[in-house]
């Protein structure tokens, strides 16, 4: 322990000292008095720029094709893949610029580097380069901006009239997951029902929740449009389906919804994968609070049938807990024992 402090120690000492040292030669450089100097730094602080353009451009490169297959996962619906586009052809416009730039970047302070007979050229102005940058970013930025504009108003715009409707509610430090049954219709709620037996505050009283049912994971079928009705019950959390492409914000009292079309089951990406375990699901992408990483649901994607069969063996609210039935009218009631 000690033999650390004392050679930290002497790293700062030698610092300091080196510190000190340019300091020094800065200010003689400032009054003139050592232009050998100057000249001598400039040149080495020159060449450096070149060495560290070569070495992290070649670093960057090098890794960028290492790790390409684990820049995306897979994709499991249909508006996934014109995401994914809309991503790499923005990822390819901003890299060129990005590149291009930092090249000159990096060349400029070795081409223009400190000469003592070198005088700076003196450009007042330059309109025809001023109308370049200015003209050609908008137009690039303005096509950007409307084709990922119009990839989301598909996304966020009315669902298909038989879409699977999956009402989705974030709380600290959980999802909930409720499904309108069989009419496809979910019950109204109310924020001041919300109690221990009934935390997603359903309301019994409405015909449409008698058939309504709860569910510890996300099941959807494949091939056809689906619905997340979303919202929060305290806090701002976010729905994140990764492989789906999916993010959408869960927001006390403003309810939002997304809907798409999943194109794989799980079991042909575990396939694909070649990983038995893999699942999809769901995770909070908004820090909600201490609990935020345990904010995780299962979605299981099934075909059609598959899934048609799950729907007829699931319990309602009413049938798992007939308490909930308490006060409401005993037509709902007749209803839910039908069910």
């Amino acid at each position: 322990m000690y033999g650390f402090l004392i050679a930290v120690g002497v790293v700062l000492l030698l610092s300091i000292v080196w510190m000190v040292y340019r300091i020094q030669t800065l200010v003689s450089v400032v009054k003139g008095s050592d232009k050998k100097v100057a000249t001598g730094s400039n040149k080495v602080n020159a060449f450096l720029f070149l060495v560290f353009l070569v070495a992290i451009g070649g670093l960057m490169f090098w890794y960028s094709i290492k790790e390409f297959h684990n820049y995306q996962l897979p994709i499991a619906s249909e508006h996934g893949v014109v995401t994914d586009n809309l991503f790499w052809v923005t990822m390819a416009v901003t890299g060129i610029v990005f590149i291009i730039t930092h090249i000159l970047l990096f060349i400029f302070p070795y081409k223009y580097q400190y000469k003592e007979d070198r005088k700076a050229t003196f450009y007042p102005e330059n309109n025809k380069l001023e109308v370049i940058w200015t003209v050609v970013p908008a137009i690039v930025l303005a096509i950007l901006v409307i084709t990922g504009w119009m990839a989301w108003s598909d996304i966020t715009a009315p669902a298909p009239e038989k879409a699977h409707v999956v009402e989705i509610m974030g709380y600290q430090f959980a999802w909930d997951i409720r499904y309108p049954g069989q009419d496809n219709v979910l019950g109204d709620y109310d924020y001041r029902l919300t109690s221990a037996v009934n935390p997603m505050g359903v309301d019994f009283t409405d015909q449409n929740s008698v058939d309504d049912f709860p569910s510890p994971v996300v099941v959807i079928p494949k091939g056809e449009p689906v619905l997340f009705k979303i919202r929060a019950r305290d806090v701002l959390h976010s729905v994140f389906a990764p492989h789906m492409r999916l993010k959408m914000d869960a927001v006390p009292g403003m309810p939002t919804r997304f809907w798409f079309v999943p194109t794989k089951t799980t079991a042909e990406m575990r396939a694909e994968l070649n990983d038995p375990e893999f699942v999809y699901e769901i995770a909070c992408t908004e820090i909600c609070g201490r609990g935020h990483n345990s904010m995780r649901r299962v979605i299981e994607v099934v075909e059609p049938e598959e899934y048609q069969k799950w729907l007829t063996e699931q319990k309602t609210f009413l049938q798992m807990n007939p308490a909930l039935a308490e006060g409401i009218e005993v037509e709902v009631k007749e209803v839910a024992e039908i069910q």
